[in-house]
């Protein structure tokens, strides 16, 4: 659930009034000229017919990116692609229906004037990416009775036009994991990094990590998980930084991570080891070294959310409510895997996916997974075996059912075992 910390970033603060595929018509950076225009504009946005349906050349799409939508990788670049995916096969124009401010720092107050400046271009809904607008959406929300608002990776919301919108990005972290614990058994080093914007603080962070390890383990029950948290979502820098230590100092041969740029996947692929990215398919960004991503399909929510808005917004909270899917939904998965993964990994997440889309097994259950067999003829034995912290601590028995949502979601706060923070 929770997504990034209210941190102020260096990020300049830049609005986007219409984009294109083609180029961004950027705008200069949102002055008290701007401010005011979007003041002006308020009030009518406020007397909009609630029960009204737009049709779709009337129905404006706004966005709010804490990157650049011009990224070509990374978090902000997966939701910026899943909006303008979404809005093809809904029948909305990019280039003429999306409204975006992009480079927003988590401020309350420049996260305010973005959304004015998107209410007063009649934005009908608001994607919020971030979890530090959190709180600025949900104000925001009340003063726009009728704009929908819809926020990524937090938890509040209202019955009326606000909600927040997640998935079970750990389903595909397992799978991931896979892909590095087999090659860490190629190359006969059970040490594996993982670069991680933050640790046990956050259970998204926490979750995934514990997905990863357990994937990981599933394939050699010897892997080491080395942590190191950087404390931040956007510092490039600190991101190599890290990826460097857990490669010369604790000489991990596989990098995870749970961060927002493909710097990880870059000193992977420059330090001659190999990585697993997040967010999008990381093997152009680092062709000799990425084994397969952690992805987000964000379209199969933005989809979703824009049709039950287009067709009637006042109903929004009943049809869409608060959103957590996972791989049934299509929402999450992992990118098509490299040539770099080992010959077994496809069969081995084949197997592990359909059991968890069947609904017959999942992650953080009394039940592991343990692959064998070579390529063709791999094999999953389920062992039921208790989940236990890297303290010992059970948390789940031997035999029991996977650990609830609320947990994963909001409370997991512990490393499983494998799992060691490093800094």
């Amino acid at each position: 659930m929770k997504k990034l910390v209210s941190l102020v970033l260096t990020m300049a603060f830049a609005v986007t009034a219409c984009f294109s595929l083609s180029g961004c018509n950027k705008q200069p950076a949102a002055s008290s000229d701007a401010t005011s225009k979007a003041e002006e504009t308020t009030a009518g946005s406020k007397e909009t017919d609630a029960e009204s349906k737009p049709a779709a050349g009337n129905f404006k799409v706004g966005a709010i990116y804490i990157n650049s939508q011009n990224d070509t990788s990374g978090y902000t670049f997966a939701h910026h692609k899943g909006i303008t995916d979404a809005m093809k096969e809904v029948g909305l124009d990019p280039a003429k229906d999306l409204y975006i401010v992009d480079n927003v720092p988590e401020d309350d107050e420049k996260v305010k004037q973005a959304i004015d400046q998107l209410a007063g271009d009649g934005c009908n809904i608001i994607f919020g990416i971030s979890f530090g607008y959190i709180n600025a959406m949900n104000e925001k929300a009340t003063e726009y009775p009728d704009i929908i608002f819809s926020h990524a990776t937090g938890y509040m919301s209202n019955d009326k036009n606000f909600n927040n919108y997640f998935g079970r990005i750990y389903q595909a972290r397992y799978l991931a994991g896979i892909a590095a614990g087999y090659k860490s058994l190629a190359l006969k080093n059970d040490n594996i990094g993982y670069v991680s914007a933050w640790g046990t603080e956050y259970a998204e962070t926490c979750s995934g990590i514990n997905g990863f390890a357990l994937g990981a383990r599933s394939v050699n029950p010897n892997a080491k998980i080395h942590v190191y948290e950087i404390s931040t979502w956007g510092d490039q820098e600190k991101e190599r930084q890290a990826a460097q230590v857990l490669i010369d100092t604790y000489k991990c041969c596989v990098i995870g991570q749970h961060c927002d740029s493909a710097q990880p996947q870059i000193v992977a692929n420059e330090k001659g080891v190999f990585g697993c990215g997040y967010n999008s398919d990381m093997t152009n960004e680092a062709p000799k070294a990425h084994l397969t991503a952690a992805i987000w399909n964000w379209s199969a929510y933005y989809a979703t959310a824009m049709k039950a808005a287009m067709t009637d917004k006042a109903s929004f909270m009943t049809s869409v409510g608060n959103y957590y899917q996972g791989l049934n939904a299509g929402l999450v998965d992992v990118s098509p895997l490299s040539g770099n993964c080992e010959p077994e990994t496809a069969e081995a997440i084949k197997i592990a996916r359909d059991l968890m889309t069947s609904g017959k097994w999942d992650v953080f259950s009394g039940v592991k997974l343990s692959f064998s067999g070579a390529a063709g003829s791999v094999t999953a034995e389920q062992k039921s075996d208790a989940l236990k912290t890297n303290k010992g601590e059970e948390k789940v028995a031997a035999g029991g059912a996977s650990v609830g949502d609320d947990v994963i979601q909001g409370s997991m706060n512990y490393y499983v075992e494998g799992v060691t923070q490093v800094n």
